[in-house]
């Protein structure tokens, strides 16, 4: 898949760090809205900023506003606003900045966590745990979160994403790149297998109420009434792959032209495709160990921002997670503000958007599929 409209390298570098800063901007911006804005009202921006310092620690507690300072207002403040926005904004960079590695390291444009099984993989990590943290005994994971829980469900999820990643890269092998076919039809096979056994979870807990929703959860996605210590994992998992990124980012560019031809110009071809799967896999764990299976991100985000400053990973990887972080966290206020009652779980959303967009991923290269 190529670029439409090429630029100069130099326009497209200049053009890519004033869109970077635009979708800083935006990304500030609905988060902001997101946070003050909600079903009881809007909320002060003076005292919205004492509260978040108060809870930090870095600022006294709202003194002329005590009735702000109870455990109402925390819930509502924090739990379902502020950490709320920061698990979309997380989430949605984390799945983006996976998926831009993924789909460098197999210089394929259609890889992604959801598609070549690093989610579901995930999802079934972290489903093993949560059945062994909740149980029969009828804990939700979540009244575990202030433990060892999170951390436990990570490292599961982080395991079940290795295995899959692991799966499709003995197929990758030095003679090229997988092809579409191949990937796709390795997805199948392994979210397939992966979903089964998910399966078989979810029905050694039918009767136990509890633990079958939180582990529905993980299955459809969730973004709600999450915990300060799950925002912290998140954002660790994603500032360690981050670190990665910038010192495979060069070598990625390099390997658009081939394996071979990467080797020879004295890039360490198999550290290269580890360190950008170990990344790849952790942002991708994390993000499925705190919200669930939220698809098409990782896939739609990378393509798009690829469309405006080109292949160099340089920029394209963060101009991915920022871009992935302003589509969830621009859906989910989007159906906050819209849907009043019920609210859509995050993989709805992001299907209803990605589903067709990847039906015209294939329209848009039908030549391409016609020989496959």
């Amino acid at each position: 898949m190529t670029d439409p409209s090429p630029r100069p390298a130099d326009e497209r570098s200049s053009f890519g760090v004033v869109l970077l800063i635009g979708l800083a901007v935006a990304l500030v911006a609905v988060v902001a809205v997101g946070v003050l804005q909600g079903s009881s009202g809007w909320w002060p921006v003076d005292v919205a900023w004492k509260a978040t310092l108060a809870e930090l620690g870095l600022g006294p507690v709202l003194e002329e506003r005590p009735e702000l300072a109870g455990q109402a207002y925390r819930q509502i403040y924090f739990e379902l606003r502020l950490y709320r926005g920061l698990t979309a904004v997380g989430v949605g960079a984390a799945l983006a900045y996976a998926g831009a590695l993924l789909q460098g390291v197999f210089r394929n444009d259609l890889a992604a966590p959801g598609v070549i099984g690093v989610s579901a993989g995930a999802s079934l990590g972290a489903a093993l745990v949560i059945l062994g943290l909740g149980g029969y005994a009828g804990q939700l994971v979540l009244e575990t979160a202030a433990g060892f829980g999170p951390l436990a469900v990570s490292g599961a999820a982080f395991v079940g994403a290795m295995a899959s990643v692991s799966i499709v890269a003995l197929f990758a092998s030095s003679r090229g790149p997988l092809s579409v076919p191949t990937l796709l039809l390795l997805g199948v096979a392994v979210n397939a297998t992966w979903g089964g056994l998910l399966t078989l979870v979810q029905s050694l807990v039918l009767d136990d109420y509890d633990t079958g929703r939180a582990l529905l959860a993980w299955t459809f996605g969730t973004l709600e009434d999450r915990l300060g210590i799950q925002v912290a994992v998140l954002w660790g998992g994603l500032a360690v792959a981050a670190l990665i990124g910038p010192f495979v980012a060069y070598e990625l560019d390099l390997f658009q032209t081939g394996e071979e031809d990467a080797a020879s110009l004295g890039v360490d071809v198999r550290r290269v495709k580890w360190l950008t799967l170990a990344a790849a896999s952790l942002a991708a764990a994390t993000a499925v160990s705190v919200a669930g299976q939220i698809g098409f991100v990782g896939l739609v985000a990378p393509h798009v921002m690829r469309q405006f400053v080109g292949r160099s990973h340089r920029l394209l990887l963060p101009a991915s997670a920022l871009g992935g972080a302003l589509m969830l966290a621009g859906l989910d206020l989007a159906q906050r503000s819209l849907v009043t009652g019920q609210q859509l779980p995050p993989g709805v959303m992001t299907s209803l958007v990605g589903g067709p967009f990847f039906f015209f991923l294939l329209w848009r290269n039908r030549r391409e599929v016609a020989t496959w």
